[in-house]
């Protein structure tokens, strides 16, 4: 190993090092911002930021870029080329960022920490977007209704109350859902799979709010109270049938022939 003696980076051959050197001289320096490169085509490449030159374009879609690199990387979204691949599930990546990134699922990683309620998170952004609990931002407004939120996917969620889009189709029945996490809620229906367990009684269920309706029989929490009679109820169905005593409504009758 060879080190360099103003940094202290090692390197495995002396070729390699001499490049190196040249980041501590001014052989290869950017007039811009001042910083050095190893060399003439390295240079080249950064100065691109600054003047904006993209000379690599897709043959697909006339996307632009800086580098060769990243044309590559893009093509892949027209190809599916997925070189990257997982050696513990299989599951296949266009970039190896992504797959650095899926690694954390096997290995338990979360190395953004957030230096307000200690959670943490595996990928940096999931704590930018956590950190907006703390400061209340919402900057994504819908131009229908007013409504912010603070993260662009539940505005887009909630924009489909406005257009009654439904783009989540089931592909086993044909029902259609304006959100992915219902569609994936419905699956479970053909699925059979209830991941979400009473650990109490070990009472299986489907969704997370029936494994929450069905804890209140073990806690007696009554968190759905008449407003007419003050009486309480475990679930939201049983208010609605109770406020039947005060309304004399009739519950509908499904007749079958």
């Amino acid at each position: 190993m060879h080190s360099c003696g103003q940094c202290g980076n090692c390197f495995s051959c002396l070729c390699r090092m001499s490049y190196h050197l040249n980041t501590h001289t001014d052989m290869y320096k950017c007039t811009e911002c001042g910083r050095c490169f190893q060399s003439r085509q390295a240079l080249a490449v950064h100065e691109r930021i600054h003047s904006g030159e993209k000379p690599f374009e897709c043959s697909v879609c006339s996307r632009r870029f800086a580098r060769a690199g990243r044309l590559a990387t893009h093509s892949r979204i027209h190809s599916g080329d997925k070189p990257y691949k997982c050696h513990m599930c299989d599951k296949a990546f266009s970039r190896s960022a992504d797959r650095n990134i899926h690694m954390r699922v096997h290995t338990g990683d979360k190395p953004y920490k957030c230096h307000l309620c200690d959670k943490v998170f595996s990928q940096s952004g999931h704590l930018n977007s956590h950190m907006k609990v703390h400061t209340g931002d919402k900057p994504y407004k819908c131009h229908m209704c007013d409504k912010v939120f603070s993260h662009t996917g539940h505005l887009n969620d909630h924009t489909r109350v406005h257009t009654g889009d439904k783009p989540y189709k089931c592909h086993l029945c044909d029902k259609v859902f304006s959100q992915s996490g219902n569609l994936n809620s419905h699956m479970r229906v053909h699925t059979g799979d209830k991941p979400y367990k009473c650990h109490l009684c070990d009472k299986v269920f489907s969704q997370s709010g029936h494994l929450n309706d069905h804890t209140r029989v073990h806690t007696g929490d009554k968190p759905y109270k008449c407003h007419m009679c003050d009486k309480a109820f475990s679930q939201s169905g049983s208010l609605n049938s109770h406020k039947r005593v005060h309304t004399r409504e009739k519950p509908i009758q499904v007749f079958t022939t």
